[in-house]
C-alpha cells in the first residue's frame, strides 16, 4: 500500500460505536453545516461542500449542489431521497469511483478525492467495501471465486498463490456467515437475487474494510429477502462495521441509526 493510503487507513482505526438521536429541534442550514463540519473533524468518511454536474453535450445537469455529509466510525447512516436527488452520485463520490467538480472527500482525516488513481484503487480494495443494487458478480466465476476476487487483485499472482489457503478459509467463513456455504461452486446464473446479494456482501467484506458502502442493496429484492439482507447489515454494524446505505425505501432506512435526506441535490436539515 502506498504511504498516502497507509496513513489514511491508519488514521481510520475503529472507535466505539456512536448513535445519534433524531429527537432534536429542526436545525437551520448554517447549524446543519456546522454540525457536519464537526462530524467531519472526527468522522471516518466525509464530503465537504461537494458539487457535481453531468453534461449532455453543452447542457450542464446539476446533481449535487454543495453537499456536506459525514459518518462516524461504527455508525449506520441511510441516505434517502427521490430518484434523481443525487443519492447514488454521492455514494460514488464517497467511494472515489467518481470525482466532484468542486469540494472534497475525506477518509480518516485525510483528503482522498485528489489521490492518484492507483492510490484510490488501493484504498477501495483495502478500506472500502461496496455492494450494488445489481450485484456485479462475474458470471464466469463461481460464488467462492467471486468473493476471492478482491484478494486476487490486491495480492497479485505470486502472493495470492502463496496465501491462497488463508484467503479461501476467510471467503468460506464469510459465505457461511451469509448462509451460502452450500453454494460455493455455483455460478451467479444458478443463484437467486437474494443469494447473489449475499455473495456480494461476502465479497465486500473479504478484505476486512473499515466501511461498507451499499447502493440500494434491497432494490431488486422482494420484501422478505430484502429484510434478510438488512438483518445481515444491521448485524455487521452491531459488531462495529460502519455502514453507509443509499435507499429509496423508508422502511429499510428506518433500520439505520441516522437518516440523511437529499432533496434536489442538497442535504435537508435533520429533525
Amino acid at each position: 500500500m502506498s504511504n498516502t493510503v497507509d496513513q489514511a487507513a491508519q488514521a481510520a482505526q475503529r472507535r466505539p460505536h456512536v448513535r445519534f438521536s433524531t429527537d432534536v429541534p429542526r436545525q437551520s442550514a448554517n447549524d446543519q453545516r456546522q454540525r457536519t463540519a464537526d462530524l467531519g473533524t472526527a468522522g471516518l468518511l466525509a464530503a465537504r461542500q461537494v458539487v457535481k454536474s453531468y453534461y449532455k453535450e453543452r447542457l450542464a445537469i446539476p446533481v449535487l449542489r454543495g453537499v456536506d455529509f459525514a459518518v462516524r466510525d461504527g455508525e449506520f447512516v441511510a441516505i434517502v431521497g427521490q430518484s434523481g436527488s443525487g443519492k447514488s452520485t454521492l455514494l460514488h463520490l464517497l467511494a472515489t469511483l467518481d470525482a466532484p467538480d468542486s469540494g472534497e472527500i475525506h477518509f480518516g482525516g485525510r483528503r482522498i478525492d485528489n489521490l492518484p488513481s492507483t492510490s484510490r484503487d488501493l484504498l477501495r480494495n483495502r478500506c472500502l467495501g461496496m455492494i450494488f443494487q445489481f450485484y456485479h458478480l462475474l458470471p464466469e466465476l463461481t460464488c467462492l471465486e467471486n468473493v476471492l476476487t478482491p484478494c486476487m487483485i490486491a495480492e497479485g499472482v505470486w502472493n495470492y498463490w502463496r496465501r491462497r489457503r488463508t484467503f479461501r478459509e476467510r471467503a468460506e467463513h464469510l459465505l457461511e456467515m451469509v448462509g451460502l456455504s452450500h453454494r460455493l461452486k455455483h455460478k451467479p446464473r444458478e443463484l437467486s437475487g437474494g443469494e447473489m446479494q449475499r455473495a456480494a456482501i461476502a465479497r465486500a467484506l473479504v478484505a476486512d474494510p473499515e466501511i461498507l458502502l451499499a447502493d440500494e442493496p434491497t432494490g431488486n429484492l422482494d420484501q422478505k429477502t430484502g429484510q434478510g439482507i438488512m438483518d445481515i447489515l444491521t448485524q455487521l454494524n452491531s459488531e462495529g462495521l460502519t455502514v453507509v446505505m443509499v435507499t429509496h425505501d423508508v422502511t429499510v432506512a428506518a433500520r439505520a441509526d441516522r437518516i440523511v435526506r437529499l432533496v434536489e441535490g442538497r442535504v435537508e436539515p435533520e429533525i
